[in-house]
């Protein structure tokens, strides 16, 4: 009796899944879905010249396999991505969507120590694109540099956005 219901079991854990469904990887232990590590925290978000710009939580999420963003802005304003690795491609994307200004599509990969992805923005209102860059670096004192550029309509690349990320302490 007990291998019947033992088959039972498996049979109807076999029918469950959907057709083609496959054992998941565990991107704990896959380098490649680590390489975006350095950015994980709760982070104060200021530009170059220490004006607090927001704060910002990078989490794993889905068993370690993706990163999600939620960004709040110091003057309102939110945000939130979801970042990944894509093992066919691989490369890294990263999909962003804010309050009712912007979605961005990049993705790339590490050069040397930073994460490098290109793509676009996406302005909602205006419904205008153009080709957009994101840098983060992680520098040696824990912070964390996020470099962001939108190329004009001369081809010339212009700072969108600076930021220095400093991890926030336990206290706050």
């Amino acid at each position: 009796m007990k291998t019947r219901v033992l088959g039972l079991t498996v049979a109807l854990t076999l029918f469950a899944l959907p057709a083609g469904a496959q054992a998941p990887i565990d991107c704990h232990q896959s380098p490649e879905h680590r390489q975006f590590d350095f950015w994980l925290g709760e982070w104060e978000v200021k530009d170059p010249n220490g004006v607090l710009q927001g704060q910002n939580r990078i989490e794993q999420v889905q068993a370690g396999c993706a990163v999600a963003e939620y960004w709040q802005g110091a003057k309102g304003g939110a945000g939130q991505s979801i970042n990944y690795f894509h093992p066919a491609t691989g490369l890294w994307r990263q999909l962003w969507h804010d309050t009712g200004y912007s979605i961005i599509d990049i993705q790339g990969g590490l050069r040397d120590t930073s994460m490098v992805l290109e793509g676009t923005i996406f302005y909602l209102k205006s419904k205008q694109d153009s080709p957009f860059r994101g840098t983060w670096t992680p520098l040696p004192d824990g912070r964390v540099r996020q470099f962001f550029q939108l190329q004009d309509g001369n081809g010339q690349w212009q700072t969108w956005f600076d930021g220095y990320y400093s991890r926030k302490s336990s206290a706050n």
